[in-house]
């Protein structure tokens, strides 16, 4: 006689871990199509390349844990992480540099704490936080783009793929320093006493509303975000929460045009990677909080330590520094931010009884 399970769940949905990662994956085609159109082949080579060392150190940590290596590997979660690492890198990185950062991040951000679920702190940004602080000249070494209004010779993006492969595995001949630019935000932070609109016209970098082709990167995410909020793959509470108070630190601090000014909002929102961040790291269910007000919580905490470390750290950027720091709050956020059980007058927190 068979035997009918009736324990819950008793509805299943199509939202298994596999599929939420390759919509993640996806949603972020755009802003890969425009990072390839504006700097070359050397975004799509980082992907490639970090998603084989990603899914490769994962299948060797199982196995000398002795665990299903197809099972956890076909999960999609390694890929996710190196996806997301290489596009925070800068293209035509070298090839040693994305390796490390990619293993990195699956050993002591991932595996070292029992694997997908179970690790604090994200991944993707424990690896670059760790490249950003022991190779600094090559984390911050962007190439010059496609469409650039000065004479940069040999331009990234004109390089054909050969061409590509040689710059990123070191057999060019050709020093990376001929093509390579400033960002918007370190010509910000470096700004030696112009005005915004002085600043503005002696560096194509600046755009009409942020950096120059940052602008439409981050629109690409931006669209790619809202594709994976509207497909329920995550909420719009962290992303709102960062975004928000990225826009309030601006406006507290904005500071003008003048030679002291740190960005306007629309500056900070459209510079760096600021819709990467909230529409794809902050939003990480493991390293972030649970609950609908600790993400609101968690992003906003994100959104100021983004603001904090741009405007008077020693980084351009800051979302790795500032998603690491808030998932060391993030049970701290969810202990105070638990909601009330049904049937209760109030939540249930710790040990403690419930009303």
């Amino acid at each position: 006689m068979a035997l009918v399970r009736m324990t819950s769940p008793h509805a299943r949905g199509n939202n298994r871990t596999q599929n939420i990662m390759l919509w993640v994956v996806g949603a972020t085609l755009p802003g890969v199509l425009a990072m390839t159109w504006f700097f070359g082949f050397g975004t799509l080579i980082n992907i490639l390349l970090a998603s084989a060392v990603a899914l490769g150190t994962e299948a060797l940590i199982l196995k000398i844990r002795k665990r299903p290596v197809s099972f956890f590997v076909s999960d999609g979660s390694a890929l996710v992480t190196a996806w997301l690492l290489a596009l925070a890198l800068p293209p035509m990185s070298p090839w040693w540099l994305v390796v490390i950062a990619a293993s990195f991040a699956i050993v002591f951000g991932k595996q070292l704490y029992g694997g997908l679920g179970q690790n604090p702190f994200n991944p993707a940004m424990l690896g670059y936080a760790v490249v950003l602080i022991s190779f600094p000249v090559e984390m911050t070494a962007w190439p010059a783009w496609r469409g650039i209004e000065q004479s940069v010779p040999d331009l990234s993006a004109t390089l054909g793929l050969l061409d590509a492969l040689r710059q990123v595995f070191g057999f060019s001949a050709q020093a990376i320093d001929g093509w390579t630019h400033a960002t918007p935000l370190d010509l910000l932070k470096n700004n030696s006493g112009l005005t915004m609109d002085e600043l503005a016209a002696s560096q194509p970098v600046f755009g009409a509303l942020g950096g120059n082709v940052w602008e439409w990167i981050n629109l690409a995410y931006l669209a790619g975000g809202i594709l994976l909020i509207y497909k329920r793959i995550f909420t719009w509470h962290a992303p709102l929460g960062m975004l928000a108070a990225l826009v309030i630190m601006s406006l507290l601090f904005w500071g003008g045009s003048g030679s002291d000014s740190n960005g306007s909002p629309l500056f900070h929102l459209l510079s760096g990677a600021t819709m990467l961040g909230a529409f794809f790291i902050v939003t990480d269910p493991v390293s972030g909080a649970t609950s609908n007000l600790g993400r609101v919580v968690f992003g906003a905490g994100v959104g100021v330590l983004v603001y904090v470390i741009r405007a008077w750290g020693g980084y351009p950027d800051a979302i790795a520094f500032a998603v690491l720091l808030m998932n060391l709050t993030a049970p701290t956020i969810d202990y105070y931010t638990t909601p009330r059980t049904y049937g209760h007058r109030k939540a249930e927190r710790g040990m403690g009884k419930v009303d």
